[in-house]
């Protein structure tokens, strides 16, 4: 298994879906989490354990953290 935040190569920049802050994909302070088969990166650890207790609410739109 290949642990994203660990991958060497090519970085870009991404949304937090909590906050919306921008994330470097290549070193995700916040660590990165999956949900159906997709990645998903995050600003902080704050961010990242709000998604994983609903990550439906988060990627709907109907959830968000203002920064």
């Amino acid at each position: 298994m290949k642990i994203p935040f660990l991958s060497v190569g090519k970085s870009e920049t991404v949304g937090d879906p909590v906050c919306g802050m921008d994330v470097d994909t290549g070193n995700p302070p916040g660590g990165a989490s999956t949900h159906k088969g997709s990645i998903y990166y995050f600003c902080g650890p704050g961010c990242r354990v709000a998604f994983e207790k609903d990550p439906v609410g988060y990627l709907s739109g109907e959830k968000s953290i203002e920064m």
